[in-house]
């Protein structure tokens, strides 16, 4: 059977989701594993989301808790609100418990990705705090480290992300994902799923 990579995020303006869709890339590119993008339920009225100016949603489906078992490890993206996940994501996480009471989701592998306004807005406190989440399922969390290589030294041009996964700067809204930061999301998802298959597969 295929090892099965879930891509879930929240995104109000397309940055996270443009991550989202090369971190499935990266994933699909590994042998016998089938990635999938799922998205989390927006929470604000849409009221709320019209004057903020956010763009409609794509029609990536939306996941439920009850489906989060059916994979054998994740990636997990989110827009930073304060330096913490959104919560959009947070009010997803929150409807877990069940899934939390069992330790369904305990032993399987999951990463993190993320997109700040600023560079010194969360673009490792974000993932950090998120890490709680995972902890308390009893996940197991994948970061990146430095095997992206030279691409996680690069100086000379803005570039989001971190050792603790791939990541974007989305200024005032108007920047969009650069080429390297793509390119680290792909790796991110091709690292990820690499793992997941692994520990599928000495199960």
């Amino acid at each position: 059977m295929a090892t099965k990579v879930y891509i879930v995020y929240y995104s109000m303006y397309g940055h996270v989701e443009k991550l989202a869709e090369k971190i499935k890339e990266g994933a699909a590119s590994v042998e016998g594993v089938e990635a999938k993008l799922w998205q989390v339920p927006e929470t604000l009225p849409e009221e709320v989301l019209t004057k903020m100016s956010a763009p409609t949603k794509s029609d990536v489906p939306y996941i439920t808790p009850s489906e989060l078992p059916d994979a054998d490890g994740f990636v997990f993206g989110f827009p930073t609100r304060f330096g913490m996940m959104s919560a959009q994501f947070k009010a997803f996480m929150d409807a877990t418990g069940s899934l939390w009471r069992t330790q369904q989701l305990a032993g399987k592998p999951a990463g993190i990705f993320y997109s700040t306004g600023s560079q010194g807005g969360g673009q490792e406190t974000t993932p950090l705090t998120a890490i709680t989440q995972l902890v308390h399922h009893g996940m197991i969390f994948v970061p990146i480290g430095y095997t992206f290589g030279a691409g996680m030294f690069e100086m000379e041009k803005v570039k989001g992300g971190s050792p603790y996964g791939a990541g974007t700067f989305a200024g005032d809204g108007s920047r969009q994902p650069s080429e390297l930061e793509l390119e680290q999301a792909f790796h991110q998802g091709k690292y990820i799923a690499a793992i997941t298959k692994k520990l599928k597969g000495a199960a």
